[in-house]
């Protein structure tokens, strides 16, 4: 009995210790990668192809979730809030949880499935291969031609399908109050712009540029660390966007306690 109590201590240390170990690994990798970015030379032409693989073709997965989640709010919320000012309260609700969480977190949740999941498979191929070892051997680092692109591009391209996501939220949420409930769009329209706030604009940009550097540091990061071959690829790849997605909504609940707590 004693000594199965040891070895579940034991193991609990264990898997405890490994826990700190990866968290200063992260930590140094994070480190590493935000100094290659400022420092040239800047890849250019691959920075541009990630701005059109993540801005550009991520924009209708996030224009899709974040219409369709305009429409269910302004729905859902007109159904719970009947015995008030309807059309001024859906648009109110509506503006404030798509500026302030829904856009932000959707789009982070979006980007870190289509695109987290491609940069960790990307790069973690490229390691269990041996590539990255082969533009050591060329005189590329490694961190500057593969990872400083692909961060620096989530950090531009979030934050504007965050802007762009928010818009199309609201749009969604002004088709379902005009054309199936029926409100005066004046009215409607109005209230939306009367109740929009600077506040809740650079709240859901900060959320973005945080959500553009989880994504892209804990992506590369598991891809740059991939091992054992194709079951590493795959590990790289799982992990990436369950640790994205749980840090997208951890630190949203963070940021919004800093804005409003």
């Amino acid at each position: 009995m004693i000594k199965l109590i040891f070895n579940i201590c034991g193991s609990i240390g264990q898997k405890f210790l490994e826990f700190l170990s990866n968290i200063g690994h992260f930590f140094i990798f994070f480190i590493t990668a935000i100094f290659w970015i400022f420092r040239p030379p800047w890849y250019f032409k691959k920075i541009f192809y990630q701005i059109i693989d993540i801005g550009y073709f991520s924009l209708p997965v996030v224009g899709l979730t974040t219409f369709f989640s305009g429409m269910v709010l302004a729905l859902q919320t007109y159904n719970g809030f009947t015995e008030l000012n309807t059309e001024t309260t859906v648009a109110r609700v509506v503006l404030t949880s798509i500026t302030r969480e829904l856009g932000p977190v959707l789009t982070g949740l979006m980007v870190a499935g289509r695109i987290g999941a491609k940069m960790a498979a990307e790069i973690a191929t490229m390691r269990v291969t041996e590539q990255i070892d082969a533009l050591g051997t060329l005189g590329t680092r490694p961190m500057q031609y593969l990872i400083a692109p692909k961060i620096i591009a989530s950090l531009i391209c979030i934050p504007v399908l965050v802007l762009l996501g928010n818009t199309i939220g609201i749009l969604g949420g002004y088709v379902i109050a005009i054309f199936k409930l029926e409100f005066n769009p004046n009215i409607y329209l109005y209230a939306t712009l009367e109740y929009l706030q600077w506040i809740d604009i650079i709240q859901g940009t900060v959320k973005a540029v945080i959500f553009g550097l989880i994504i892209s540091m804990v992506s590369c990061y598991f891809g740059f660390n991939a091992t054992k071959g194709a079951e590493g690829v795959g590990y790289a790849t799982t992990a990436s966007v369950v640790i994205s997605s749980v840090m997208i909504l951890t630190s949203t609940y963070i940021i919004t306690a800093l804005f409003f707590g």
